[in-house]
C-alpha cells in the first residue's frame, strides 16, 4: 500500500470543513489529523520573543483555526519563550476532541531572534514538565527535539525522549532539521513519527528527506512555506496564483500538499484574515501545467 492510499486526499465527502479539504494523515498510527495545520510561532512578540502586540487577536486566531477544521497545532517551549503554549491553553482549553498539539524542546532563547541549542537530558526533561503544565495536559501528543545539539551525545538526547514516552508524559516523538540518516539513528532508540524541516517550492534542500518520510510513512512538517529570494520561483508562483484567482501563499501551500501525502503544512499567522486565507488553500488543486511550471522554476 502506498502513502497515497494510506492517507486521505481530501477529495471525498469527508471534507466537511475548510481544513479537511487537505485530506488527512495519521501520526504514529493512532492520531489522525487534517493535513492543513497551524504553526503557533507567530502568536508571540517581535523576534519570536515576549508577548504578541495583540494577544486578543491571537486568541481569536487560535479559536478560529479550530472552527475551520484545523486539528493539528504546532508550537514549542521556545516560542516566546513559553508565550505560545500559554496562549494555546488560554484560548482552547478544555481542548476539543481530536485536537492534536505538538510542541518542541531543545532551543533556549537568550533574546529576540536568538536560538541556542540545549539538548542536555535534564534540560529536555525540565522543559517537558513545563510544557505539560502550560498546555494543561497529562501527556504531550507529539514532542519534538527542536534541534540535535552537537555538544551532547545524540543517544542521550534520543534516550530522554524514549524515557518520557515510557513514563507516559509523551505519546509520540519527532525531530527537526534532520536528514534520513539522523532519523535512522534516532529510531534505534525511540520511534520517530515526524520530521520538521524548512522546505518550500523554492527551497528543496530536504527533498531526499521528504522522499524518505513518504517511504517510511513519517509525517513531514514543512516550516517557512513561502520561500523568498528566488525571483524565478516567485514569478512562477504569481503566474499560477493568477490562473487560479488565488494568492501566492495559497499556491505555495497547495504545492506542498500536492508534493506528498505525508506533508503536513503548518502556516502560521497572528491575524484571522491571513489564517482564513491560508486554510482556504486546502481546496486549491494544482494542474499538471502548474506542476511543470513550478518545477521548472525551481530547477
Amino acid at each position: 500500500m502506498t502513502a497515497r492510499q494510506r492517507h486521505g486526499t481530501g477529495r471525498g465527502p469527508e471534507a466537511t470543513t475548510p481544513a479537511a479539504e487537505a485530506g488527512t494523515f495519521t501520526l504514529g498510527g493512532d492520531l489522525t489529523v487534517n493535513r492543513m495545520g497551524f504553526g503557533a510561532m507567530r502568536i508571540t512578540g517581535r523576534g519570536i520573543f515576549g508577548p504578541p502586540a495583540d494577544p486578543e487577536e491571537c486568541i481569536r486566531v487560535l479559536r478560529r483555526s479550530v472552527e475551520l477544521g484545523v486539528n493539528f497545532i504546532d508550537t514549542a517551549d521556545s516560542y516566546g519563550p513559553y508565550v505560545s503554549e500559554e496562549l494555546i491553553a488560554q484560548a482552547l482549553y478544555p481542548y476539543p476532541d481530536g485536537l492534536v498539539i505538538a510542541t518542541k524542546a531543545g532551543l533556549e532563547r537568550p533574546g529576540p531572534d536568538q536560538w541556542k541549542p540545549n539538548g542536555r537530558p535534564e534540560h529536555i526533561r525540565r522543559e517537558c514538565e513545563g510544557s505539560l503544565r502550560r498546555l494543561r495536559v497529562e501527556r504531550i501528543d507529539l514532542y519534538q527535539l527542536h534541534r540535535i545539539d552537537s555538544a551532547v551525545p545524540e543517544d542521550e538526547q534520543f534516550g530522554v525522549m524514549a524515557e518520557l514516552v515510557r513514563e507516559g508524559k509523551v505519546r509520540h516523538v519527532g525531530l527537526s532539521e534532520v536528514d534520513a540518516a539522523a532519523v535512522e539513528r534516532a529510531r534505534r532508540v525511540v520511534p520517530i513519527v515526524s520530521v520538521q524541516n524548512r522546505y518550500n517550492v523554492a527551497d528543496r534542500e530536504w527533498e531526499n528527506t521528504v522522499d524518505y518520510c513518504e517511504r517510511e510513512d513519517v509525517a513531514f512538517i514543512p516550516w517557512y512555506p513561502l520561500g523568498a529570494g528566488d525571483v524565478q520561483v516567485e514569478r512562477a508562483v504569481e503566474r499560477v496564483a493568477t490562473r487560479h484567482g488565488a494568492s501566492p501563499m495559497q499556491v505555495a501551500l497547495a504545492w506542498l500538499l500536492d508534493r506528498s501525502p505525508v506533508m503536513l503544512p503548518i502556516p502560521g499567522t497572528s491575524k484571522v484574515r491571513h489564517l482564513e486565507e491560508n486554510v482556504a488553500a486546502a481546496a486549491l488543486r494544482l494542474t499538471d501545467e502548474d506542476r511543470v511550471e513550478l518545477g521548472a522554476a525551481a530547477a
